[in-house]
């Protein structure tokens, strides 16, 4: 069973020549591009930036520092939708992409050209922050409206599997990211890996954007796409106007895929920081077992498209937040137990998250009205993203440093516990509001 709404269903009777296989190609390599930006910071948050910009510090404090740098660019994302979104009505969504991707690759590989604390002292910590920012902002203005289109033309019995299509962009990412250090990381001495390897992957995240770029203004300025995007009435609204009109589904929206989000940082991001931290095994080793448990994600991620559109994306996420919260009871101890723990945790836990994430976007933004649904469903993603993984990896690092690894659990129960209780929400919504309430 699916929730099709009727505006999806109107849509896609307007525009039955549409081959949404086009549009998936650039919500891929649109989102598998951010993705990759967002993990080669992640990762550089754990093992380079703690001791290049804070090195006066205990390793552990140094990198709660490093974490409360990279939350900025959570914080700030939605300040970029605001802004962009003004760009996009004055001047257009290629403007709008051209700007903000130039301006994530600006920040990116500003990065890449950072001096150390030995070289500049406290100023190498704010223009990190400053680039942090401008990561945000731009993230903020890089919402295309492809994942919307897609689907709005998907058939409607394959709306799931199509709803998975812009997640995979988070394993690949992950997968090219990881490697990509790993490699530097074991082929490289400490010396020359802190003095210009880490450097080298904000360099790739660079070129990607720009062939990112290109690909997604291919997609978004031909006419057909323009007249898709103007027919699904895709097109931006003002975030006031928005937030009075659909507030409901915003904050709903934001709050349903936070155990997904939450669970995002707990085998990313989290587990990197607790194994360099507080093991004697090289980062390298986890970032190669991190690649492979990705692999695990991404068919985890298109299972989900297919149990979706057997049990509903609701049941599914419903049932994948119960599970969540009973991995949150065990699960973090994995880490404490050796390679073999590693791998556990890891492997299950990108199975939970590829078949929660898989479909955390999709089921409240369905619901938006068709003037609404671009503006909305891209404030929907910000605030999704800030609540539920901004702090994850900081909130899981202190938590687990001071009362143990079953603590660190107690963040991604709370994320389950919020998610159950914005579906039954939802569900209660979907109820009063019936098909009709996208139909105007």
């Amino acid at each position: 069973m699916t929730e099709a709404t009727q505006a999806e269903r109107d849509t896609r009777d307007d525009h039955h020549d549409v081959n949404p296989g086009d549009i998936a190609v650039g919500v891929v390599i649109g989102r598998t591009s951010e993705f990759f930006d967002f993990f080669v910071y992640a990762i550089a948050s754990v093992i380079v930036f703690p001791k290049l910009v804070f090195p006066n510090t205990d390793p552990l404090t140094a990198t709660a520092y490093s974490f409360a740098i990279f939350a900025l660019a959570f914080l700030t994302r939605p300040l970029g939708t605001i802004l962009f979104m003004a760009v996009d009505r004055r001047y257009g969504r290629s403007a709008k992409l051209t700007v903000a991707l130039l301006l994530l690759g600006t920040s990116t590989v500003a990065i890449a050209f950072l001096p150390g604390y030995a070289t500049i002292g406290a100023a190498s910590a704010w223009l990190l922050a400053l680039a942090r920012i401008g990561q945000g902002i731009a993230w903020g203005g890089t919402w295309d409206g492809l994942p919307s289109l897609l689907s709005l033309n998907a058939p409607e019995h394959r709306r799931g599997l199509y709803a998975m299509v812009p997640q995979l962009g988070a394993p690949i990412g992950l997968i090219v990211a990881s490697t990509l250090f790993a490699f530097f990381v074991v082929n490289l001495s400490a010396e020359d890996f802190f003095g210009w390897g880490w450097r080298y992957p904000f360099f790739v995240a660079f070129a990607i954007n720009v062939v990112a770029l290109f690909a997604r203004l291919r997609l978004v300025v031909t006419p057909e796409f323009a007249r898709l995007f103007e027919n699904g009435e895709l097109q931006p609204t003002r975030v006031r106007e928005t937030i009075k009109a659909e507030g409901g589904l915003v904050v709903v929206g934001a709050f349903a895929p936070l155990a997904s989000f939450a669970l995002f940082h707990m085998v990313t991001v989290f587990p990197l920081s607790w194994v360099f931290l507080f093991t004697k095994e090289g980062p390298g080793r986890f970032l190669m077992i991190e690649a492979g448990s990705a692999v695990f994600g991404l068919l985890a991620i298109v299972a989900s498209g297919l149990i979706a559109d057997r049990i509903g994306r609701r049941s599914l996420l419903f049932s994948t937040a119960i599970a969540i919260a009973a991995f949150s009871g065990f699960a973090p101890q994995l880490l404490d137990a050796g390679t073999a723990g590693e791998i556990a945790f890891m492997v299950l836990g990108f199975i939970l998250l590829g078949l929660s994430f898989g479909q955390s976007s999709g089921v409240v933004a369905s619901r938006f009205s068709r003037r609404y649904r671009y503006t909305g469903s891209a404030i929907t993603s910000d605030l999704a993203w800030m609540f539920g993984a901004g702090f994850a990896p900081l909130a899981a690092l202190l938590l687990s440093a001071n009362f143990g690894l079953i603590s660190a659990g107690a963040y991604l129960l709370s994320g389950a516990i919020c998610t159950l209780v914005a579906l039954w929400i939802a569900g209660q919504a979907i109820d009063r509001w019936g098909d009709n309430r996208a139909a105007d």
